[in-house]
C-alpha cells in the first residue's frame, strides 16, 4: 500500500488544461479523486502571476502538498541557468515544498556556489531523467549524481520510468543503478506504435512496473504521470499502486 506517497502530476489532466482549464480549479477534483499530493505543471500556466495565489490558497484550503514540474534545465551551455532563481520564487509564492528540472548540458563544473545558493532557498531541488539524449541517460544521470554527492549538494533525483524507452534504455537496469539517489518517482507505462514509444497507463504497456518499484526506495512518494482521457484511468492507476 502507498496510498500516502501517491502525488497526481497534473499530466493527468492535459486535454482539460488544452481546452481552458485552470490548475488552480483542477485541485479539488484532485482532492475529491484522493490525493492530498498534486505536482503542478508550470507549462500549463495561462496567466502564472494571476494564477500562482489561487493555486496557494486552494491549496492551503485543501490541505494539499505541492510538488513543482519545471520543463527547464540546470545547465545551458555548461553554466546554471538563470531562470531558475525565478522558478524558486514561483514554488515559495505556491507553497511549494520541491521542484523539479532537468540536468541540461552539465560540463564537469558544478558552479557549486551558485548551486548551494538556488538550495539555500529552502525548496526541495531535483533533476530527472528526461527524454534526451544529452540528461536522459544511465550515464548522464549517473555521472551529476554522483559529482553533486561529492560536492554535498542535497539535489534529489527523480526517476521517470517510462523516460528510459524514449533513449533506449532499460528501466531495471537503470533501477539498479540509480536507486540510492532517488529521492521522488514518475511512474508510466509504454506501449509502441510504429516501433516508436508512447507513454500508456500503468498495465496498458510492457513496462514491468510492479519490478522496477520493488527496487526503488519503498518510502518516496510516486505520481502517476501520464495523460488520461479520464478520471477512471486515474482511479486505476491509484488502485493499481496501491494494491502493488
Amino acid at each position: 500500500m502507498m496510498d500516502n506517497r501517491l502525488v497526481l502530476n497534473f499530466l493527468v489532466f492535459a486535454d482539460r488544461v488544452a481546452e481552458g482549464e485552470l490548475q488552480a480549479d483542477l485541485l479539488q477534483e484532485a482532492a475529491d479523486l484522493g490525493f492530498s499530493k498534486v505536482e503542478i505543471r508550470r507549462e500549463y500556466f495561462q496567466k502564472i502571476d494571476e494564477e500562482i495565489p489561487v493555486i496557494q490558497s486552494e491549496a492551503t484550503r485543501l490541505k494539499q502538498q505541492l510538488f513543482y514540474s519545471v520543463p527547464d534545465e540546470v545547465y545551458i551551455q555548461g553554466k546554471i541557468n538563470p531562470k531558475l532563481e525565478q522558478y524558486l520564487i514561483e514554488a515559495k509564492k505556491m507553497g511549494v515544498k520541491h521542484i523539479k528540472w532537468n540536468i541540461g548540458d552539465f560540463s564537469d563544473e558544478l558552479h557549486l556556489d551558485q548551486l548551494k545558493a538556488l538550495l539555500s532557498e529552502g525548496v526541495e531541488i531535483s533533476i530527472e531523467n528526461d527524454q534526451t539524449q544529452t540528461s536522459g541517460t544511465i550515464n548522464a544521470i549517473r555521472k551529476y549524481m554522483m559529482a553533486v554527492e561529492k560536492a554535498k549538494a542535497a539535489i534529489g533525483y527523480v526517476y521517470d520510468l517510462g523516460n528510459w524507452r524514449f533513449v533506449g534504455e532499460d528501466e531495471i537496469e537503470a533501477a539498479e543503478l540509480l536507486k540510492d539517489y532517488v529521492h521522488y518517482i514518475h511512474v508510466k507505462d509504454v506501449r509502441y506504435e510504429n516501433q516508436k514509444p508512447q507513454a500508456a497507463g500503468l498495465d496498458h504497456g510492457e513496462i514491468a512496473w510492479r519490478k522496477v518499484l520493488q527496487i526503488l526506495p519503498q518510502e518516496v512518494p510516486v505520481a502517476i504521470e501520464y495523460p488520461t482521457a479520464s478520471n477512471a484511468e486515474i482511479l486505476e492507476a491509484k488502485g493499481l499502486l496501491e494494491g502493488s
